[in-house]
């Protein structure tokens, strides 16, 4: 079977969607698939509408058996601002019955991603598109209309943010009716968690084309890590607190440190670990800080994974406050050590941590019960233990990618079995 998976930011690129199609894409090249990426050439995220920022420079490499194809992206001249502006204004224009063709058209104005085209002539024809990130429909958009030109199967995998409950604010991003257009006539939409798919059947997409995925470990990789190196390494003296993920406001990294903040005022000597790419605005907030709180603070952007495994070695608590994280995969990685969890109630993160059993959550942007929540596994280390104990035992039974890739397998056979020719064609076995 000829697989086409189209993904904004791929490998290197430490995302959790660049995640989740390696583990899917990879597996499915090792049962004798061609899979094909078509990726941007992003290295980070604000690339895509910011000059100066990290890219690939490959065009074309193979990656454990599978083809990375990687097309850089044009932005309309103007300030970087002019993305986020026309995104907050196509929000608003969504509010407006039979909107949907002229977002389509805004969707494309920038960023743009001239030699889609010649991509598709070039390496094509496709038996099958899945493509990722809503929001993100710049890529989407022409996936989708190659695959319906083809009459193939069309699969997305969505990654809606629906931030805190009863808020617009994260999720209006995601669901503008050209992008709920695209979903309602996906083949399939595959999501992570309940609540996404009772997000979207809310609002027509036919739920028996919803199938709830999620996302894995595999522990055996995520193992190994040294605490005690990473504590001598980076000056780490009594409990430490750890961060993995996008450097950003929604992501809750900039709560986190006003949460340590107060935790210090009151005497608790902890350490803060922030590891993974800071946005332009964190930069500028971390700059604020006073000299003594960044003493305090371990901040490593772009750490390789043994430095990641290191820090899970070495952490008392776990902490990703965030309102964007459809599930959070970090969290798994973090079980694997034992370590103790605290995430937000927003977004899929009530359906991954179950308060109180083997995880806290906190209100997005409640500073003050973050510090608490924090102030309380590290006071509490039977608490803490028998939450991070609760956490590992859930995620060996039942969030492994072996256990994930089953599923999606299940789905491309759903769609794709018909319509494939070949000596690898079908699903029943490559």
């Amino acid at each position: 079977m000829r697989i086409l998976h189209v993904v904004q930011l791929y490998h290197p690129v430490a995302s959790g969607a660049s995640r989740y199609f390696r583990e899917i894409g990879e597996r499915l090249a090792a049962e004798g698939h061609r899979v094909t990426v078509l990726a941007t050439d992003a290295c980070d995220l604000e690339h895509i509408w910011m000059p100066g920022r990290r890219r690939i420079e490959t065009p074309v490499e193979t990656f454990n058996g599978v083809q990375i194809v990687r097309l850089p992206i044009r932005r309309r001249p103007g300030p970087p601002i002019l993305y986020p502006a026309l995104r907050r204004l196509m929000t608003e224009i969504s509010r407006l019955p039979g909107a949907a063709p002229l977002l389509r058209r805004l969707a494309l104005w920038t960023p743009q991603w001239p030699g889609v085209e010649a991509f598709f002539a070039q390496y094509g024809p496709f038996d099958l598109v899945h493509a990722t990130n809503i929001t993100l429909d710049f890529a989407i958009l022409p996936a989708y209309a190659y695959a319906q030109q083809r009459g193939i199967p069309f699969i997305c995998t969505p990654f809606m943010h629906l931030g805190e409950p009863g808020s617009r604010a994260i999720v209006r991003y995601y669901s503008m009716r050209h992008q709920i257009d695209v979903l309602r006539q996906s083949d399939r939409v595959m999501v992570m968690t309940g609540v996404e798919r009772d997000f979207l059947a809310a609002r027509g997409v036919p739920r028996e084309r919803l199938r709830v995925v999620g996302v894995g470990v595999t522990p055996e990789e995520i193992q190994g890590g040294d605490g005690a190196r990473f504590r001598a390494d980076h000056r780490v003296d009594g409990p430490l607190v750890l961060f993995i993920g996008a450097l950003a406001y929604d992501k809750g990294a900039l709560h986190l440190i006003e949460a340590m903040q107060r935790l210090w005022r009151d005497g608790h000597a902890a350490t803060l670990a922030l590891i993974g790419a800071p946005l332009a605005h964190f930069d500028a907030f971390y700059a604020r800080l006073p000299a003594a709180d960044r003493m305090r603070i371990r901040l490593l952007p772009y750490a390789p994974d043994a430095v990641k495994r290191d820090a899970l070695a070495a952490a008392d608590v776990f902490a990703l406050p965030s309102r964007t994280d459809s599930f959070g995969i970090v969290f798994l990685e973090a079980w694997c050590y034992g370590v103790p969890v605290i995430g937000a109630r927003a977004g899929g993160i009530p359906d991954v941590i179950t308060d109180g059993q083997d995880g806290l959550l906190v209100r997005f942007g409640d500073v003050a019960g973050l510090a608490q929540a924090i102030r309380l596994l590290i006071g509490d280390r039977a608490l803490a233990q028998r939450l991070g104990t609760a956490g590992r035992a859930k995620t060996l039974r039942d969030l492994t990618w072996e256990r994930v890739y089953a599923r999606a397998r299940a789905v491309y056979a759903e769609v794709g079995g018909a319509n494939t020719t070949g000596c690898c064609a079908t699903f029943g076995g490559a």
